[in-house]
């Protein structure tokens, strides 16, 4: 039968290469430590847990489609206004309704070399066209970005720390950036991983925001706060923005677990404080250990770290995967990110990370 004889998407859908998620698990291997998606090692918080407990004897009822409570435990952590915040199915879903939102067949959406995949696929989706900018050094290239705008940009994306690099941009850089973007183009500062930051000159974006029309900012509760399976993601942004989002968002876009687990999640301060001082020290530590095995590794601010091997057969990072997962170390290929030849490792448990740094010390003396 022909192709012509059934729907079709509309034209560019199919041009879309889907994300896929890092591997969990490895056929023949019964122990896996899967260190591919960036999860915490800590789990979430038991608070949360105890909060989730209290739901499930009214689960027929629909949630809060605001999420009032969600928003109000935001608002009180950041010293935020709850009418500028707005929450989500994870904040990939937030990315996806600003680039439907803001974008018309044709218009421009800029992106980093390295940047997180989904800015391209929700630009795409969303019927515009997405101008990839080179990085410098594996870190977001501000001049690089202004050089790219054009009177058919709309929105700009860039991850602050950025994925897979784990670099961040200086607060004064992503303040030039914004000076230099026309008023009508609008600057999504995605900061998923910003409560690992330990660095003085970064900013999350929050006072960028506070302070303009044409910027916003994504956080998440999938990294740090150890809730990835329940989905939630927020943002922060003019009241223009929040208004126009919440129009074309599902109407119950956050369910009832999710919002009574983010807000426990959010107030835990000793589990998040708890959870930044164990990635600090696995992160150095493996950023030695790996680096006095003659492995680079990219400095970074996030709680996973990018190794790159040896240009050297049967050395490369392909090959490193293989041994690793016959071992159980499921790590992150990040070809499609740009990086044939790395892998990028969250921070896991303190087994898997000695174990990973042993497994690969026996790689590449082999």
């Amino acid at each position: 039968m022909s192709t012509l004889d059934r729907p079709q998407p509309r034209p560019g859908v199919m041009d879309i290469a889907a994300y896929v998620p890092g591997k969990e698990t490895v056929e023949g291997v019964a122990k896996v430590y899967k260190l591919s998606s960036n999860e915490t090692p800590l789990g979430a918080s038991p608070k949360a847990i105890e909060a989730i407990a209290a739901v499930t004897d009214r689960l027929e009822i629909y949630p809060d489609g605001q999420s009032h409570k969600l928003r109000d435990a935001i608002a009180e952590v950041h010293g935020l206004n709850p009418a500028n915040i707005i929450c989500s199915n994870g904040s990939d879903e937030l990315l996806g309704l600003l680039a439907h939102t803001y974008l018309q067949p044709g218009d421009e959406g800029i992106i980093t070399e390295h940047g997180f995949l989904v800015y391209k696929i929700q630009i795409m989706a969303a019927g515009g066209v997405p101008v990839v900018v080179k990085e410098k050094d594996q870190q977001v290239d501000v001049d690089a970005i202004l050089a790219a705008v054009t009177d058919k940009t709309r929105l700009v994306f860039i991850a602050n720390p950025g994925n897979p690099t784990g670099t961040y941009v200086p607060a004064e850089d992503v303040r030039r950036l914004h000076a230099g973007l026309p008023k009508n183009v609008l600057l999504v500062i995605d900061a998923a991983y910003a409560e690992y930051v330990r660095k003085n000159d970064y900013e999350a974006g929050i006072e960028l925001v506070s302070s303009y029309e044409n910027v916003v900012m994504t956080r998440t509760f999938s990294k740090i706060y150890g809730l990835a399976a329940m989905r939630i993601g927020w943002m922060y942004g003019p009241l223009h923005v929040i208004d126009a989002l919440n129009r074309v968002r599902g109407p119950f876009n956050v369910n009832a677990l999710a919002i009574e687990a983010g807000a426990a999640a959010i107030r835990d301060r000793v589990h998040v404080q708890n959870a930044v001082e164990y990635n600090l020290k696995w992160k150095d530590w493996l950023t030695e250990e790996l680096t006095t095995l003659g492995l680079r590794v990219t400095p970074s601010v996030a709680n996973f770290i990018l190794i790159q091997f040896p240009d050297q057969d049967g050395k490369r990072a392909p090959d490193a995967d293989e041994f690793l997962c016959s071992r159980g170390f499921v790590l992150r290929q990040v070809r499609g990110y740009g990086f044939p030849n790395s892998l990028r490792m969250t921070i896991g448990p303190e087994e898997a990370n000695r174990g990973v740094v042993d497994s690969l010390r026996e790689f590449l003396s082999r």
